[in-house]
């Protein structure tokens, strides 16, 4: 009976090693990392490994849950150059030592968005909510600016 509490003893002493190696494995160094980490894997359409690298929180949640959404409903050949696409990365403002804002396009859609990575914690997360709502503040801020000017 002691060995078979030894061996379940053991077992589960493997499995929390292998956890926290993994846990490791997902983490990023800095903020360009964490940003480059989860575009990577959105890009592969694999977003629960973009989730690791994400700000958990429900509205990260639900704009992640919408992006997979449009991916699945992309063609094969669209998916297919997603995956081989490299990224770009235009543009960097460290905002403060917990803050950065980066631009960035990947090679296929080369189509420019901006990403905000903040450092929790000690861990670097992306912070999915700024794309959607800046790309809405300045839709709407390059619309009132442009009735502004055809106004003038």
């Amino acid at each position: 009976m002691k060995s078979i509490a030894l061996i379940f003893s053991f077992l589960f002493f493997l499995m929390a090693c292998n956890s926290s190696d993994k846990e490791a494995g997902t983490r990023s160094d800095n903020d360009m990392d964490a940003a480059r980490n989860f575009l990577n894997a959105a890009l592969k359409g694999d977003y629960k490994q973009a989730s690791v690298y994400m700000l958990r929180d429900s509205a990260n949640q639900e704009y992640l849950n919408v992006s997979e959404r449009s991916y699945q409903h992309r063609s094969p050949d669209a998916k297919a150059k997603l995956k081989t696409a490299s990224l770009r990365f235009f543009d960097t403002n460290q905002v403060n030592d917990s803050t950065t804002i980066t631009v960035f396009a990947n090679s296929y859609t080369n189509k420019r968005d901006t990403l905000r990575i903040v450092r929790i914690n000690g861990q670097w997360l992306v912070d999915l909510k700024y794309l959607f709502e800046h790309s809405m503040d300045t839709s709407h801020y390059n619309q009132k600016n442009k009735i502004d000017t055809i106004q003038k």
